[in-house]
């Protein structure tokens, strides 16, 4: 009988089972050829971390994405617009809300201008807020685009979208891509890892850094804060180191020959997982140790050893980076201040504190350390704020799709470059926007793979993380 779907996996996964439940002897020799064929490299099929080849040579070959969860302000933080600060308090013209949605404020909702002064930093002439003194440190170092665009705005499908490709939750995020295109170069640490700050969670939770529809081994694996950063982690009391690995090799033994029998990637998962897990209780406890870091360097973060911070998370993803991990991605919550007790003054001076000095030091540490180069560092959130204010108790901010600014770091973005342009008022892209699946194209293509190519077949259809959409912005290249 012929299959619908005749992919060699399948061909292979049918043989096998007609050898192993026919009951001749033929069966069992065949099965247990196969079997040993199976054994032969069985390093290379058993551990889908392994490191592949990219499409072609790449600039980069870790990630770290400080991903600032609420969606940051980008006209108290990048971008002073006088106009808008002389017309705030009018209504805004209709013609820029007319076919509009936005989250909370209404068609007669009134300007707001930012109170911030601003300075231009570095030789590039970037505009940088007060609230943001580290960041004009290192201005010259970073790829400033003014220009981004979205197409969600509400913050769980949002945050979803520029992690996934998707407003729907159930698609790989871009760390789950690229560790399945590329595997990891570290053999003792996942190869995505995940670090939260701020008083929760993200909005969307664990789906955004989910594998998706890929096999489970290339999800994010997010690190507890303090000393024990994976639950589970140590062995058992009375369970000597000895006996432990004589138990993983059991069972990795057993799952091999249900691999060999089935062909199931998730029992390719399984295996490694074990065999992770067991190499990692050594590694975690000695990464998450950062007494060991050399005093100025902490206090140049702004961290303290087993103290968690956003600051702390910094160092720990520059130490994951320098042990192989292919995606680090930190999320720092609260930045959502609409009117009430969550607006545009003093709770964005707190969290604008919190991240400020961490994300200059580790662009000063990674270049410091000969990292920044082979490494892409991606600072922004979901969205940005509205030039018009929403009305709480107090007057805060309301979601913007159509303009807001992300940087980029290291990894062959050119250094010093401010692109793209906006409108008198910052509602407006007028000059090079950059859309958010072009964004995600260009990082997959610094990471040596072609977004269209790097592909996987679900339900009849090949997915990929930029969808159907997306191109390379070759201007924000050196």
């Amino acid at each position: 009988m012929t299959h619908p779907d005749n992919s060699p996996a399948l061909l292979e996964r049918t043989r096998r089972h007609f050898f192993r439940d026919c009951g001749v002897g033929i069966g069992s020799m065949a099965l247990s050829a196969l079997l040993a064929r199976d054994a032969h490299g069985a390093k290379e099929r058993t551990d889908p971390l392994a490191p592949k080849k990219p499409h072609f040579a790449p600039k980069a070959k870790a990630v770290i994405f400080l991903f600032m969860a609420g969606a940051p302000s980008q006209l108290e933080l990048f971008e002073p617009k006088p106009k808008l600060n002389e017309l705030s308090g009018q209504k805004v013209p209709e013609s820029f809300t007319q076919g509009k949605r936005f989250a909370f404020i209404k068609g007669d909702a009134k300007l707001l201008g930012s109170k911030r002064k601003f300075e231009k930093a570095g030789q590039c002439g970037m505009d940088v807020s007060e609230l943001l003194p580290f960041h004009k440190e290192i201005a010259d170092e970073l790829c400033w685009v003014r220009g981004m665009k979205t197409d969600v705005f509400n913050h769980g499908p949002a945050k979803c979208f520029v992690n996934t490709g998707s407003p729907q939750f159930g698609r790989p995020s871009m760390g789950a891509w690229l560790t399945y295109g590329l595997g990891s170069e570290s053999d003792s640490l996942p190869g995505f890892v995940v670090l939260q700050s701020g008083p929760r969670g993200p909005r969307g939770g664990a789906a955004l850094y989910s594998s998706g529809f890929l096999p489970s081994v290339y999800q994010g694996v997010p690190f507890l804060r303090g000393a024990n950063p994976i639950l589970d982690l140590a062995p058992p009391p009375g369970v000597s180191a000895k006996q432990q690995g004589e138990f993983v090799d059991a069972v990795s033994d057993l799952n091999k020959l249900r691999l060999g029998a089935t062909g199931d990637p998730e029992i390719r998962t399984r295996i490694a997982a074990y065999e992770m897990a067991y190499r990692m209780q050594s590694s975690a406890p000695e990464l998450m140790d950062l007494s060991k870091e050399d005093k100025k360097t902490l206090e140049s973060y702004g961290a303290e050893p087993g103290k968690p911070s956003f600051a702390a998370n910094c160092v720990l993803a520059r130490r994951l980076v320098q042990r192989g991990v292919r995606f680090v991605q930190l999320y720092h919550t609260d930045w959502d201040h609409h009117g009430g007790s969550l607006d545009l003054t003093k709770p964005l001076d707190t969290i604008c504190k919190e991240i400020d000095r961490p994300c200059a030091a580790l662009v000063r540490d990674l270049k410091r350390l000969g990292l920044l180069d082979s490494t892409i560092v991606v600072w922004g959130g979901e969205f940005g704020r509205t030039p018009m204010g929403e009305t709480r108790e107090t007057i805060g901010r309301d979601h913007h799709i159509d303009a807001y600014t992300m940087w980029l770091a290291g990894g062959g973005f050119k250094p010093g470059l401010v692109y793209g342009k906006t409108d008198e008022i910052g509602y407006n892209v007028t000059e090079n926007p950059v859309h958010v699946h072009d964004l995600q194209a260009t990082i997959l293509n610094q990471m040596g793979m072609d977004h269209t190519k790097l592909t996987f077949r679900f339900q009849g259809r090949d997915y990929r993380l930029t969808d159907v959409h997306g191109h390379v912005v070759k201007d924000l290249l050196a």
